[in-house]
């Protein structure tokens, strides 16, 4: 499910939110399935159960991830995900388009690219919803 490199200078939370998250975004994680419980994934992962719940909290706060009293974590459904994430993600991803262009990418080059992610992320849902 997730890997860790223990060398990296990224704390381990870090890693295991950025890992989940990528799971939850990818599909692999689906929306509605449930998480594994924080001991668990700890146990799994060899790491102290306090940098799972700080990873699914932070997750929780990004709208990633649902937490039911008594139930456990699950992954959050698409439109459940915050704006605000949206709207940081765009900003990033503005940032990161103008100084692309200024390396001297074209618009059409970042145009065909943002095609090919639309491509990818639709071969996925048809794989997941047949």
């Amino acid at each position: 499910m997730l890997s860790l490199n223990y060398r990296s200078s990224q704390p381990l939370h870090l890693q295991v939110q950025e890992g989940l998250r990528h799971l939850i975004v990818t599909g692999i994680i689906r929306e509605g399935e449930k998480l594994p419980s924080v001991r668990a994934l700890a146990s799994s992962l060899a790491i102290n159960p306090n940098t799972i719940q700080r990873a699914y909290e932070a997750l929780e706060t990004e709208g990633y991830l649902v937490s039911e009293a008594g139930k456990g974590s699950f992954a959050a459904r698409r439109e459940q995900v915050g704006r605000e994430r949206r709207e940081r993600l765009l900003h990033t991803f503005d940032e990161t388009a103008g100084e692309l262009l200024f390396l001297g990418m074209t618009a059409q080059d970042l145009a065909l690219r943002l095609r090919d992610a639309e491509k990818g992320a639709q071969r996925e849902e048809k794989e997941e919803n047949p």
